[in-house]
């Protein structure tokens, strides 16, 4: 198993891409502490992960809360005296123009995108740098490309795609990869609401959306949460610095 022994800290489990995550590296053997901003959603992940046989802690809370990510560190060092890998995955989707977004949603989508994967790693840097390991920042296409409407979401992702680079660079030295995953239209419970902004139905939607990828498709949270664990694992060893797309083509299409 990749991950087997390894402690991992996850953030944003509570559906979706994080969800996959949490359940896809409990196959592999990981020792978990996840996290979501939800109670309820994250226990019920939590329960799904123990029932694949792994040990896992759910610890609520906000990663733009400096003490979210102090807590996640700290819990992971006393139930498992380790931190090899670091998801961070928590996300804000607020995604509106310049001229339509007001301060409380810059405010927002900053301090939970861009502060928020921040403060969680600043928290487990240090048990990271004793033995080395991976940190993965989900990032997006939208960090990359330019899409209508979305200047406060693709700012946030574009910042963490910069952040990732210089994290790589100050950690090098302690065997510490840093890397973004990129995913891009994957069907998720923000693709659901982003459906209901747009006032059109799913099928509509994905109609819309699948050409625009070179596979005609959209993706699914596993596809990420497979990718995710290639950065996470061994098998990456010489990889840091990166930004992996997984858009099915979608911004060279």
């Amino acid at each position: 198993m990749r991950l087997e022994n390894k402690v991992c800290i996850v953030t944003g489990i509570g559906a979706g891409i994080g969800e996959a995550i949490a359940l896809r590296f409990a196959e592999e053997g990981a020792k978990l502490v996840l996290n979501d901003l939800n109670p309820e959603a994250g226990q019920r992940v939590n329960a799904l992960v123990q029932a694949k046989g792994t040990s896992a802690i759910f610890v609520a809370g906000d990663i733009s809360n400096p003490e979210t990510g102090q807590k996640l560190a700290s819990t992971a060092l006393e139930e498992f005296g380790a931190i090899h890998v670091l998801i961070n995955n928590a996300a804000d989707f607020t995604a509106k123009s310049v001229e339509d977004a007001d301060l409380s949603d810059w405010m927002r989508v900053l301090s939970v995108n861009v502060l928020g994967t921040a403060l969680v790693s600043k928290a487990a840097i240090p048990a990271l740098k004793k033995q080395g390991g991976s940190i993965v920042n989900v990032a997006s296409m939208s960090g990359i490309i330019a899409q209508r409407d979305f200047s406060t979401y693709s700012a946030s992702k574009g910042a963490i795609i910069m952040m990732t680079r210089t994290m790589a660079l100050d950690l090098a030295p302690h065997k510490v990869r840093v890397n973004s995953i990129c995913p891009g239209c994957i069907f998720t419970s923000a693709s659901v609401r982003e459906i209901a902004r747009l006032g059109t139905t799913v099928e509509e939607w994905s109609n819309r959306v699948a050409p625009m990828h070179m596979l005609n498709r959209l993706g699914e949270p596993i596809e990420v949460a497979n990718a995710t664990l290639f950065l996470a694992s061994d098998e990456s060893s010489f990889i840091t610095a990166e930004q992996l797309m997984v858009d099915g083509g979608y911004i060279h299409w």
